[in-house]
């Protein structure tokens, strides 16, 4: 009662303001806006990052309702919109600005992404019938021990959800002590890993078992993978190198450092493909040619301090991993796949060693890259569940 009073004060001010306001404003306080046809899915999601986290769900659902979605953000907004889906800047939540855009689109599904849960929003959509889901739901202990402290807030708008997926076991614990029904559980789902999940790696290449990607190396990390890489060829004379910098602008400075130890090489800038012995992948956009292309991935970042890069790319093209000592950005993952035998961690002076023993066990190879796989199929999670949840959802009928 307290929020809902306050936003209701907060609302009228904002509308008396809002001949002043700016084309966003008025987008936000729900006074204009692209239309969309009704009774079909609201998806809501904060930015960027959340929204390419469920594109492959959008375009799922959006080929049987229509869609709308909004963002917080203004980058986000134009995202959506460029991926052809119509787009707005989410209301606030204030009575006012939400009963106006329910009243405008009337979904029959509201679709949240991770932790976007609002009052008012939550208690206007459920009075109006809008079925109500949640995907990628995180709950830190933290983030409980704060809700906690506010059970007439975050109560009453868990037990709304029809249907949640959480992230791990953890946030459905905690979400279910802060008043989720257990009936609204639908299987986990790791949003982040559902675009790598859905790749299909197809079938080796010739010479992909004696191919080596360093995939997104930083600088400090080209000289020792290069010198690994030279050691490890004196013992399998077969060895193929694609070395792809995170940042091809760093192409030229590369290039010097595989020119002065004496190696013939090609640039991908300049037209090269795979085929070449040595390729210096100085482009962007082309890292799934490389990694179809590689047996072994050694992941870049992982070598100097920079924290690594996430391993579930390489993993999904069935890739044996080998990282550095640095993997802080994502410890808990390579910590799974080192245990699940899909990974190898190793200092820079180990490297020729790992490189050899890998290229030389082309079956022992194949199995790493195989459980690596496994393992992102695992923690992905399948979305057919919550999909069909939310169509059963849209095609109920509206109170």
């Amino acid at each position: 009662m307290i929020w809902r009073g306050a936003t209701a004060l907060a609302g009228a001010a904002l509308g008396l303001a809002a001949p002043l306001a700016g084309a966003d404003w008025r987008e936000r306080l729900a006074l204009s806006g692209p239309e969309v046809t009704p009774g079909g899915i609201w998806l809501h999601a904060a930015s960027v990052g959340e929204f390419n986290s469920v594109r492959l769900l959008a375009e799922e659902l959006a080929r049987g309702f229509p869609l709308m979605v909004t963002t917080n953000s203004l980058t986000g907004r134009e995202l959506v919109r460029g991926l052809g889906h119509a787009a707005a800047l989410a209301p606030l939540d204030v009575p006012q600005a939400v009963g106006r855009f329910l009243d405008r689109i009337r979904p029959r599904v509201l679709v949240t992404v991770e932790n976007e849960l609002w009052p008012n929003r939550s208690a206007i959509a459920a009075a109006q019938g809008v079925a109500q889901v949640v995907v990628g739901a995180r709950m830190s202990q933290r983030s409980a021990l704060r809700w906690g402290r506010l059970p007439g807030l975050i109560g009453p708008m868990l037990r709304r959800i029809d249907a949640l997926s959480a992230q791990d076991a953890g946030s459905e614990a905690r979400l279910l002590k802060l008043g989720l029904p257990e009936a609204a559980l639908t299987p986990r789902l790791n949003l982040k890993l559902l675009g790598p999940a859905r790749v299909e790696p197809g079938q080796d290449g010739p010479v992909r078992w004696c191919t080596v990607l360093a995939a997104s190396t930083h600088e400090g990390e080209e000289a020792p993978i290069l010198d690994a890489w030279l050691a490890a060829r004196e013992a399998v004379p077969q060895l193929r190198l694609i070395l792809a910098p995170r940042h091809p602008r760093r192409g030229d400075a590369v290039a010097a450092l595989i020119a002065a130890r004496g190696l013939e090489f090609s640039r991908r800038s300049q037209g090269a493909t795979e085929s070449a012995p040595v390729l210096l992948a100085d482009t962007l956009g082309e890292m799934e040619h490389w990694y179809h292309a590689a047996g072994i991935c050694v992941t870049g970042g992982s070598f100097v301090e920079v924290g690594g890069h996430t391993p579930w790319e390489p993993a999904a093209w069935r890739c044996a991993i080998l990282h550095g000592p640095h993997v802080e950005n994502h410890a808990g993952d390579y910590a799974d796949l080192d245990a699940a035998g899909a990974a190898t961690g190793c200092a820079s002076a180990d490297l020729p060693q790992r490189l050899v023993r890998l290229v030389q066990d082309a079956e022992g190879q194949r199995h790493m890259g195989v459980a690596a796989r496994a393992l992102l199929l695992e923690r992905a999670g399948n979305p057919a569940t919550l999909v069909t949840r939310i169509q059963d959802l849209a095609q109920r009928d509206l109170v």
